[in-house]
């Protein structure tokens, strides 16, 4: 396992984000889905977020990403729901047809953070520290 890091701390942090298409309606396709994607890598580069995973269904997305401990996620998924969804329904006129209000994405969203190791087994290390 590889760690990243900055001048002051060592890190891995990854996290699953879940984004749905406004009334989860189905216009995500091959060529949309390549277009969401190009725009969250060239987003992504202000806020140190890498990504690493990407995959979508009709209404929504999924992307797994790393992350430096300063980044602030919902600035950063704000300014990419907002940039993407402006750009996806000038780019793709079909998307209109069937989201014909300002929104791309539902105004929610889901992100939970993911770790090499469950739950339980760092709970138990750290129960064991200092302990012979």
């Amino acid at each position: 396992m590889k760690l990243d890091n900055n001048n002051h701390s060592v890190f891995l942090l990854h996290y699953h984000l879940v984004l749905v298409v406004k009334y989860r309606r189905n216009v995500l396709d091959g060529e949309v889905s390549e277009y969401a994607k190009d725009m969250f890598i060239r987003i992504s580069e202000n806020y140190n977020i890498t990504l690493v995973e990407w995959n979508y269904d009709e209404n929504h997305i999924h992307v797994l990403f790393k992350a430096h401990p300063n980044t602030e996620m919902t600035k950063f998924i704000n300014a990419y729901k907002s940039a993407s969804s402006r750009l996806i329904k000038k780019e793709f006129p079909k998307v209109k047809q069937k989201l014909w209000k300002e929104m791309f994405w539902s105004r929610s969203f889901c992100l939970l953070t993911t770790g090499g190791s469950p739950t339980e087994a760092i709970k138990k290390y750290i129960e064991n520290q200092g302990q012979k």
